[in-house]
């Protein structure tokens, strides 16, 4: 049996080894990894018979649905690159994504299609849409294309052809303004998929449940893992906890991966005891998961492992601590994860002490190819190591990843998160550039000036404020209200402060976000 080493790989060997097994199911229906590969294949071909040329980009803005993992993994087989897109963008959103990596085929549905109506002139590289149900399409450029009809193609597979090709960009908040698109390799998802797989102890007996969006680089994990050992993802599309709830024990799932908001809402409820008997393990991402979150799931789970995990889209996972160690050590973020190499760095590169804070540097095959098309901002955050760190006679630089994010290591040698050396807002699970919020709120008419920043929230994280000047008339409620249609729920203010004095600058005549920040620093500690 040969090794995977293509994304497309992973499905690949697992139908070869075990083609009547489950792979993915969605609400009624269940398809194995034959019918998974088959129409992987079948997808890769429609692209084909397009002509769409080596790495063409191709957009999915659908929710999690297997459409959405074919395309993903098919677009590969074809050469090409997948870009998913979070299903509760908004239009503008969307359309940004489209146009910054020029995508050239959109797979989606005839229901979101309908809301793209006005900005689609705005995508003059999109030439090809894909549907997932027939629908009426008046005055549409790009060519329409029905899901049915596109998998009867008949065309030859163009693979990528080596393991450090492109293979999908996912989009991630920068620190300032509009998202930036992280280049994954080949090599990178399926390094990830063996990393993970193996000390989350994933085998073909496996069931995970997918509530993540896949367009996280933790979600898209739950498709990796599982299709690298054989195992059965099933999807789920939630509206609350409890769907989840129901979800674990009529699937009789066995691994859950989560971000800290939702883990809360999880702990808040009654698990029946048959999830108990089943559920191995639950994983924790995206932040760090309070300490009564986690004594309250591990009293309703006492046989389910808990894995706490640290990692950014760069890089798709850096840390994780084992399972025996978080009675000793439930606040580290762990140690690197397998055939990956973490150190804890001073500005001048070199090594700090144990203890000592400094800024996280992680080595190895998951660092990602950069940002699309964004030389500058790539060169920040991926440099090369320091020389000292390698051998003596290596004459080419090796290319780290550099977080941003400022730990420390004890002297066993355990990571500790102290905090973000940029501005970025971790909230709910997802990461929010203060500048991507600022703009929405200028946007609207209604402030002259703002300021967005994070502080801490029991819940939440850390919760978005903005202190703004207002337009003559403006207030923090027409504010919220124009917001909304404007922006994902993640990305609304949880507290407006409306001043009618100028914002304080910095020395720089900046704004001074982090003053700022210091006055709202308790807003909500009396939250439960």
């Amino acid at each position: 049996m040969q090794d995977s080493w293509l994304l497309h790989h992973l499905v690949e060997r697992s139908a070869e080894r075990s083609p009547a097994s489950p792979a993915l199911s969605a609400g009624q229906s269940t398809i194995s990894y034959a019918e998974l590969w088959q129409a992987t294949q079948a997808f890769a071909c429609g692209l084909m018979a397009l002509g769409l040329p080596r790495h063409a980009r191709i957009g999915i803005w659908l929710d999690k649905r297997p459409e959405a993992v074919i395309a993903s993994f098919g677009a590969g087989l074809a050469g090409c690159v997948f870009v998913p897109i979070n299903p509760l963008l908004k239009p503008e959103q969307v359309a940004y994504i489209l146009r910054d990596c020029k995508v050239s085929l959109l797979l989606t549905s005839p229901e979101r299609l309908a809301t793209l109506g006005a900005v689609l002139p705005q995508c003059p590289d999109l030439e090809h849409l894909l549907l997932t149900a027939p629908a009426k399409l008046p005055g549409v450029t790009p060519v329409p294309h029905q899901w049915h009809d596109f998998l009867l193609a008949e065309a030859e597979p163009r693979p990528a052809a080596t393991e450090l090709d492109m293979a999908g960009i996912l989009y991630t908040s920068g620190s300032t303004g509009r998202p930036k698109g992280v280049v994954l390799s080949h090599r990178n998802l399926v390094a990830g998929a063996k990393s993970v797989a193996a000390y989350l102890g994933n085998h073909a007996g496996d069931s995970l449940l997918a509530v993540l969006p896949l367009s996280f680089d933790a979600g898209f994990s739950q498709l990796t893992t599982a299709f690298h050992v054989g195992a059965r993802v099933v999807l789920l599309n939630y509206l609350m906890p409890r769907d989840i709830v129901k979800a674990l024990e009529r699937e009789r799932i066995t691994g859950l991966t989560a971000v800290p908001p939702l883990w809360i809402q999880l702990a808040a409820l009654k698990l029946p005891d048959t999830v108990a008997k089943h559920l191995r393990y639950f994983a924790n991402t995206g932040g760090h998961m309070p300490r009564q979150t986690l004594d309250a799931l591990r009293q309703q789970l006492p046989d389910s492992q808990p894995f706490l995990m640290y990692g950014l889209t760069e890089a798709f996972r850096a840390t994780w601590l084992p399972p025996a160690e978080v009675d000793r050590r439930p606040d580290s973020i762990g140690r690197a994860i397998p055939d990956n190499e973490v150190f804890v760095l001073r500005e001048d590169g070199s090594e700090c002490a144990p203890d000592e804070p400094g800024e996280l540097v992680q080595r190895g095959p998951l660092v990602a190819m950069g940002y699309w098309n964004d030389a500058e901002k790539t060169a920040e955050r991926f440099r090369p190591l320091p020389a000292a760190l390698r051998p003596e006679g290596l004459v080419l630089p090796e290319v780290a990843v550099y977080s941003g994010d400022t730990v420390r290591r004890d002297a066993d040698g355990f990571l500790y998160f102290i905090g973000r050396r940029d501005e970025m807002i971790k909230t709910s699970g997802y990461r929010v550039s203060p500048g991507e919020v600022e703009e929405e709120v200028h946007a609207t008419g209604l402030v002259t000036e703002c300021a967005a920043f994070g502080v801490p929230h029991p819940a939440l994280g850390a919760a978005i404020v903005l202190v703004a000047c207002p337009t003559a008339g403006a207030d923090a409620a027409a504010l919220l209200a124009a917001l909304k249609p404007r922006c994902p729920a993640w990305q609304w203010p949880a507290h407006i402060d409306m001043r009618t004095a100028p914002l304080p600058r910095n020395a720089n005549g900046k704004i001074d976000r982090k003053r700022l920040a210091g006055e709202f620093a308790t807003l909500f500690e009396s939250q439960p």
